[in-house]
């Protein structure tokens, strides 16, 4: 398995492919007719650099790219200006100008790290995104979400900025923890809930298979969720509307994040106790039916994911974290909430009182 998909983000000028497949990250041309200069910077964490690294230095030097490399600390608590920093300070002490190409080659956190470094060294060079995660294969590396969480809010500083490409070779996932495996089905699962309810009952027959690791069900479910996000993102670049849809959980599963410290409950993980507290909300609205629900509870539990927030985390911590989100206008907090399975809306136009009954259940 080569190239198995190959899909594109229609964006005009900035349009770009994305690669799906096994064993892409040896193929020499497939990353060097992405790279328009000489140099390149390789951006990876302390976990991904020793499995994958070596591979791309490989085909770099094979097509005579002269290149560095940064290695970041692994974890979500890395996801810091500092991080930046330190990418922006190496390309100034190793001389890179505005024809060097960063690649990003790791899950969620370096992506979005290395990204937001390519948007403002002198004013923007070129990256390429190599995700190793299911989470960022599906997620992240798509759209041109790059930046960095703050102490009081995760991703609140960065900027849109899309990739030259994506290279997601599904060969990655054989060194993927398990526990991380499933934090991605997450977000898999999620696009079966706002979007595609075909897609959701997939998923329901196949979750086992994917979470087992085999390689053509793990294709599949990248290719239909890069798919999906790549008609949000065609239609709202820059999140001035739909694409908002594409945070099912996220506000929740933010707050959990934040207030349980970031890294202690992973990214998936908390979006997916949070998209059952939208879901919970979305009944207490008389929107959806108990039915959604306890199919996405099971589904959830099948993916080996939690169904519940942190027992000891408050409301009132859910509210305080939650007014720090880039969705909120004018001081209300908006969500996004299911009308029915395939179907979601964002919205502040929601009753506070049953916001806070879901909070304390």
């Amino acid at each position: 398995m080569p190239i198995k998909h190959q899909l594109d983000v229609a964006l005009g000028e900035r349009s770009y492919p994305i690669y799906i497949g096994r064993d892409l990250l040896g193929q020499t041309q497939l990353i060097r007719q992405h790279i328009h200069g000489s140099s390149a910077l390789v951006v990876s964490n302390t976990t991904v650099a020793p499995l994958y690294l070596a591979r791309i230095q490989q085909s770099l030097a094979s097509c005579e790219i002269r290149h560095d490399e940064l290695i970041l600390e692994d974890g979500e608590q890395y996801k810091t200006l500092a991080a930046t920093e330190s990418i922006i300070d190496l390309l100034l002490r190793k001389r890179h100008d505005r024809r060097s190409t960063i690649i990003a080659l790791g899950g969620g956190v370096v992506g979005d790290v290395a990204g937001f470094a390519a948007s403002i060294y002198q004013r923007g060079v070129n990256f390429i995104q190599v995700p190793t995660t299911l989470l960022s294969q599906v997620d992240s590396s798509v759209g041109g979400k790059t930046g960095v969480n703050h102490p009081l809010g995760k991703n609140m500083i960065g900027a849109f900025y899309q990739p030259q490409c994506v290279i997601a070779d599904i060969g990655s996932f054989d060194t993927l923890p398990a526990r991380e495996l499933a934090a991605g089905l997450a977000e898999v699962i999620k696009y079966g809930l706002i979007y595609d309810a075909d897609f959701f009952g997939w998923l329901e027959q196949h979750i086992d298979g994917l979470l087992a690791g085999d390689s053509e069900l793990l294709a599949q479910a990248v290719l239909i969720s890069c798919q999906i996000k790549a008609r949000v993102v065609e239609q709202d670049e820059r999140e001035s509307g739909l694409r908002a849809i594409l945070n099912l959980g996220h506000t929740f599963g933010h707050a959990i994040e934040a207030v349980m410290g970031y890294g202690n409950w992973l990214h998936g993980e908390a979006v997916a106790a949070g998209m059952m507290m939208a879901i919970d909300l979305s009944i207490r609205h008389g929107w959806i039916d108990e039915q959604l629900r306890a199919r996405s509870s099971a589904l959830l539990q099948r993916a080996a994911l939690p169904t519940a927030p942190p027992v000891e985390m408050t409301p009132q911590q859910f509210l305080e974290a939650m007014a720090i989100d880039k969705k909120n206008v004018g001081g209300r907090i908006k969500l996004v909430l299911l009308r029915e399975l395939g179907s979601a809306c964002i919205t502040d136009e929601y009753d506070h009182d049953k916001l806070l009954q879901t909070l304390a259940a």
